[in-house]
């Protein structure tokens, strides 16, 4: 995908009306709306035919529970973000969702403009949530990271050394900051930011920004 083509989205819920609408505002504000699904497995097979770059996903699913279909499309296509869009704002849905390897999470209360925002922020990989589900998130990685992991080795090599830049950088992500917010914070260019990310996820071995976000909190950055 290039900048000048239309980010593809693909809406799953199991309400006709509400899908609709979603999939209308969507295709009127300049997005490419490839497919629709009303269930969980239409949802994975017209998912893996349309190749959308972002997938807005209601958790709530007949037949396949959204959970499973995030896992499905995201171990079949690791570049695909996929937005939830649900009406539950419980803790366990929310750290489900992102487990299953959703990008973000966004509740149905929020504004028409909010959910064009979130796909945008979504499709470049920012992570995305309802004010104050980014702090559940993150405060659940933190507990989930002061209980080792069986099998850890306690002679595993250090983790590799970050340039102060690097650093500031990541701590603001695992705030839940989008790059605009983080350019415009540390008075550097968006392309800046970005570069940034990319060497400290190559440095770290990790693949996306939800897994730099999971490293941030192991290591207390949020904290800071």
């Amino acid at each position: 995908m290039n900048d000048k083509d239309p980010i593809k989205v693909m809406v799953v819920d199991d309400h006709p009306m509400w899908r609709d609408a979603v999939a209308r505002d969507l295709a009127e504000s300049g997005f490419d709306v490839v497919a629709t699904a009303g269930d969980g497995d239409q949802a994975v097979r017209r998912a893996k035919a349309a190749d959308p770059d972002v997938l807005v996903l209601d958790l709530n699913l007949p037949v396949k529970p959204g959970v499973q279909v995030c896992k499905e499309l995201v171990a079949h296509n690791p570049a695909l973000r996929v937005l939830v869009l649900s009406a539950s704002g419980e803790h366990a849905d929310v750290l489900e969702a992102v487990k299953s390897g959703a990008t973000g999470y966004l509740l149905k209360s929020a504004s028409t403009e909010e959910l064009l925002d979130a796909v945008r922020r979504t499709a470049v990989g920012d992570p995305v949530f309802t004010p104050g589900l980014a702090g559940l998130v993150l405060g659940e990685y933190r507990r989930l990271a002061t209980d080792p992991a069986p099998g850890n080795d306690p002679d595993q090599p250090k983790a590799p050394q970050l340039t102060e830049r690097e650093t500031e950088v990541l701590r603001l992500v695992a705030k839940g900051l989008s790059y605009k917010q983080i350019a415009e914070r540390l008075v550097i260019s968006h392309r800046t930011v970005q570069n940034h990310v990319q060497n400290t996820l190559g440095k770290l071995q990790l693949h996306n920004r939800v897994e730099l976000v999971r490293y941030a909190i192991e290591r207390g950055l949020d904290d800071e």
